[in-house]
């Protein structure tokens, strides 16, 4: 099977197409909108009987959109390949001037699986929170922001036009902002909300003039309508629409420079750093990429700019990783590696957006595996996410140690589990498209090999270092379910590519790439990652494994590693590059106001007084003062015919 770029753009599609169970993909976004409306605003009604058993309407909300993607999927199937995009038009969202936007769903191959992912991964993280928020007295509303949370990604990847994803995309942003600072009594929770937020924003701008300017080139902002006029724009215009939809994918998916915020956001309850990083949130800038390319691929300077973030994305976020001894933030520096591999597979353009997906779907499962049990973990150790603290937890936890071995083994590309094999095509397209990026991403592999290395012989392994009064023990079943589900998807993941089943399946949508050959054959790039990735697990072992972990980090250190504990000072490059330039062009502005247009007016209006107060002495009521005014106007004017008459 081969088809063109042509072949492969969003198709024009009739919004009377969607019949059986596809005309109901109003409902997938429709049931956890409507619980979290319920369980916000309903909670005011009725809070005590809420608080009973809103989790559980929560849960069955998110499980019933569940229900619905796998039956609309299977529908889907049963379809021929070239009908494989359905449409369908709720309502006409607003109409101004030579712009009309409908209210329109579009449903293709590319958003039937990120349904099964937000929908299938966000019901089992709901399932994990009845347990873990189980003695948090606001739990009813952390049900509700969860379900506000999938609610808007679900609208992000159902919507036919830019303006639909802009919505999904805002809705993302605050039920990200709500969620990462719900414990908002800490002082660090409500600043990584608020730096999230703002970061964010930044690339929201981005995704803003983006939308602009397609409507001003194409008149529209409909993917079909854009998609067939795309190849008649200038290279300039496209190039500009790609870069600015770049900063908007660098916002929601933490990759540089705006990936301060992820690391942060790790001060919101676990389950919420689980839906972030696996199934929604950074995931959404990988979707506009892909969903964008009948963009990319005419925006050569865009791709290219894709490819590099996404190169030096990788190796940061897999720095950041070896540094951190709290566990959630090595799992979060891993995210943005991980995310760098997809992004960098979508730049890659036809021949990687396949893989982008295929990863972005394996990295949902273990990764959602490996968050839930750092927060199991968490359970057991009374909240203290310091690994120097851990050590010997597999015989206290073992399904948590089970579970979180099969993502680890997943996310390091051990050979046969899900992510060698999305990994691994990643890198081996690379390196046919670009030996240095290649290499770079062969790199990625080898200290991702380090870290989570490192992150397990912390946790699980070596002698207890644990503080007095910590008595570990294992998350009751419903923490410990949805991770054996996830454990299981993270060994099973790659049946996906079995056939290329996923590369033909996303054809419709993305196309196939003419081959390219890699420098080496296929077997031998994937014997030299293995090789690879055994050295950082190996290196892992002699500098961490086979020593005493001591308790408190040591503080004579290289500085490679202080720059590491400190994110590379990504937050410093930032106060150079952004905070400081603009409080001082705030402060400019300011001064600019109160001395200029404030002196203007303020300025004229002293003047105006002055002149008023010279006038009313002049009135002052005393005849003998107009007398004297009237004898002074007398002398004036006749000294002024004197001087004439003398000239």
């Amino acid at each position: 099977m081969s088809l063109s770029l042509a072949d492969a753009q969003i198709p024009v599609v009739d919004p009377g197409a969607a019949d059986g169970v596809l005309s109901l993909l109003w409902l997938v976004i429709a049931l956890p909108l409507a619980g979290a409306v319920v369980l916000l605003l309903g909670g005011a009604l009725a809070r005590g009987a809420m608080d009973r058993w809103g989790h559980w309407l929560g849960t069955a909300t998110v499980a019933g959109s569940f229900a619905l993607s796998l039956a609309a999927f299977f529908a889907l199937l049963g379809r021929d390949e070239a009908d494989r995009q359905v449409g369908q038009s709720l309502w006409t969202w607003f109409e101004a001037g030579g712009l009309k936007v409908g209210m329109d769903l579009l449903y293709d191959p590319l958003n039937a699986l990120f349904l099964l992912l937000i929908t299938g991964v966000g019901t089992l993280i709901h399932v994990y929170s009845i347990g873990y928020m189980e003695h948090d007295p606001r739990r009813r509303r952390f049900f509700g922001y969860l379900n506000l949370f999938v609610a808007a990604m679900l609208v992000l990847v159902l919507s036919a036009n830019f303006l639909g994803v802009f919505l999904g995309w805002e809705g993302v942003g605050l039920a990200s902002y709500l969620l990462i600072g719900f414990w908002q009594h800490k002082p660090s929770a409500a600043a990584a909300a608020k730096k999230a937020f703002v970061i964010n924003r930044v690339g929201d701008i981005g995704l803003s003039l983006a939308i602009a300017l397609m409507f001003a080139t194409f008149g529209s902002t409909d993917f079909s309508v854009i998609s067939a006029a795309s190849s008649e724009a200038g290279q300039g215009t496209l190039n500009a629409i790609g870069l600015l939809l770049l900063l908007g994918a660098c916002g929601k998916s933490a990759q540089v420079p705006l990936q301060a915020w992820l690391l942060d956001a790790m001060e919101g309850p676990t389950p919420v750093s689980a839906l972030i990083h696996a199934a929604t949130m950074v995931t959404a800038g990988v979707y506009l990429v892909v969903r964008s390319n009948f963009i990319f691929e005419l925006a050569p300077a865009a791709q290219t700019a894709t490819v590099v973030v996404a190169t030096v994305t990788l190796l940061w976020g897999a720095v950041l990783g070896c540094a951190k001894d709290d566990i959630k933030k090595a799992l979060a520096g891993s995210t943005m590696s991980q995310i760098g591999y997809m992004m960098l597979a979508a730049g890659l353009g036809v021949a990687g957006y396949a893989f982008a997906i295929f990863h972005l779907l394996t990295h949902g499962f273990f990764k959602a595996n490996m968050f839930l049990g750092a927060g199991s973990v968490m359970h057991g150790m009374d909240d203290d996410v310091d690994m120097r603290h851990y050590g010997g937890l597999r015989k206290y936890m073992p399904v948590t140690f089970l579970t979180f071995a099969m993502g680890y083994l997943a996310i390091i590309g051990f050979p046969l589990f899900s992510g060698f094999w999305s990994k691994d095509k990643i890198i081996e397209t690379a390196l046919a498209e670009n030996l240095l990026v290649g290499l770079c991403a062969l790199l990625g592999a080898g200290i991702t090999g380090f870290y989570m290395t490192r992150l397990m012989l912390m946790t699980f392994f070596g002698e207890k270092r644990w503080e007095p009064g910590v008595h570990p023990h294992e998350s009751p079943k419903v923490m410990t379910v949805p991770l054996v589900v996830l454990a299981a998807l993270s060994v099973l993941g790659g049946v996906l590519l079995l056939g290329d089943w996923i590369v033909e399946f996303l054809a419709p949508v993305t196309g196939v790439a003419e081959h390219h050959e890699p420098p080496l054959p296929a077997l031998v790039i994937t014997t030299i990652v293995v090789a690879v990735v055994a050295l950082g697990v190996a290196a892992a072992w002699f500098l961490v494994g086979r020593k005493e972990v001591p308790r408190t980090a040591p503080t004579e250190v290289s500085p490679v590693v202080r720059a590491a504990r400190a994110d590379l000072y990504g937050d410093q490059l930032n106060d150079v590059l952004v905070v400081r330039p603009g409080t001082s062009l705030a402060r400019g502005l300011t001064t600019m106001d109160r001395v200029g247009v404030d002196g203007v007016v303020e300025g004229g209006a002293a003047a105006l007084g002055g002149l008023s107060t010279v006038g009313r002495r002049l009135q002052n009521g005393f005849v003998r003062s107009y007398a004297l005014s009237v004898v002074g106007g007398v002398l004036l004017v006749v000294l002024a015919l004197l001087a004439v008459n003398l000239a």
